[in-house]
C-alpha cells in the first residue's frame, strides 16, 4: 500500500475515535446515579491526562527539536495567550467549548506530525496513529457532554459533526506528508503553539471540572491517561 493511502486510512481511523466517544457519551443514564457521575468525571480526567501526555511526550519534544530558544518561547506562549483570548470570547457568549477546542487543536497538529513522520519512519507513524486514536476517544466523550450541556445541539447532531471533523485527519496527515515534511521548523512551531493552548485548557477547564468531593477514581483516570501516553512514547522510541 502506498504511504499516502496508509496515512489517509490511519488518520481517518484515529479521527473516527471522536464520534465513537461522542456516541458513548450519548448514553444519558448509567445506573445508579453515583456511577454515572463517577464515570463521567473519570473519563474527563482520563482525557486530561491523555492531553497532558500529548503535550509532554509528543508536541513539546518534537516542537523544540527544530527551533531556537526564542522561537520556542514565542510559539508556546502565543498558544497559551491565544487560547485565553478564545476562552474569554466564549465566556462572553455564555458558551463552553473548551473540550472541543482542545480535541481539535490536539488532533490536527498530531496528524500533521504523523504525516511528516511517515516520510522518515513508517513504524513511528503507525504507532503515533494509535496514540492519537486512544486520546480522541475520551476527548470525543467529554466534548460531546460539554457541547450538549451548553448548547441546543442533540447528541446525534454532535456525533455527526464529529464524524465530519474526522476528515481533518487525512487532510492534515497528507499535508504533513506532501508539503510540511520539508519544513520541519514550521511543523515544530504549529506543535508548540498547540501545546501552549492545550496546557491552558487543561488547567483552566478540564482539571478543575474533573474533581469530585470524596471521590478518588477521577484523579486515577488522569494518571492512567498520562500513563497511556508514556507507554506509547516508550514503544515509539523502541
Amino acid at each position: 500500500m502506498d504511504n499516502w493511502i496508509l496515512i489517509a486510512v490511519l488518520t481517518l481511523a484515529a479521527g473516527i475515535a471522536m464520534p465513537i466517544g461522542a456516541a458513548i457519551a450519548s448514553i444519558k443514564h448509567i445506573g445508579p446515579n453515583w456511577l454515572e457521575t463517577e464515570v463521567r468525571h473519570s473519563v474527563m480526567a482520563f482525557g486530561g491526562g491523555a492531553l497532558l501526555s500529548s503535550v509532554a511526550l509528543v508536541l513539546v519534544p518534537e516542537g523544540i527539536r527544530n527551533l531556537d530558544l526564542f522561537m520556542v518561547a514565542v510559539c508556546f506562549a502565543s498558544g497559551g495567550v491565544a487560547f485565553m483570548v478564545l476562552d474569554i470570547y466564549l465566556a462572553s457568549k455564555d458558551t463552553s467549548a473548551s473540550q472541543l477546542v482542545a480535541m481539535v487543536t490536539d488532533f490536527v497538529p498530531e496528524a500533521l506530525a504523523l504525516g511528516a513522520t511517515f516520510a522518515a519512519s513508517k513504524t513511528a507513524g503507525m504507532l503515533l496513529a494509535g496514540i492519537i486514536a486512544l486520546q480522541n476517544l475520551p476527548e470525543g466523550f467529554n466534548a460531546c457532554r460539554e457541547v450538549t450541556a451548553s448548547t441546543h445541539y442533540r447528541s446525534s447532531q454532535v456525533v455527526g459533526a464529529f464524524a465530519v471533523m474526522a476528515l481533518l485527519g487525512p487532510i492534515a496527515g497528507l499535508t504533513g506528508y506532501f508539503l510540511l515534511a520539508e519544513y520541519p521548523a514550521l511543523v515544530s512551531a504549529i506543535m508548540l503553539f498547540s501545546a501552549g493552548g492545550i496546557l491552558y485548557v487543561i488547567f483552566q477547564d478540564i482539571a478543575p471540572n474533573s474533581r469530585l468531593e470524596k471521590h478518588w477514581a477521577p484523579p486515577l483516570g488522569a494518571v492512567i491517561g498520562f500513563l497511556l501516553g508514556v507507554m506509547g512514547k516508550v514503544v515509539v522510541s523502541g
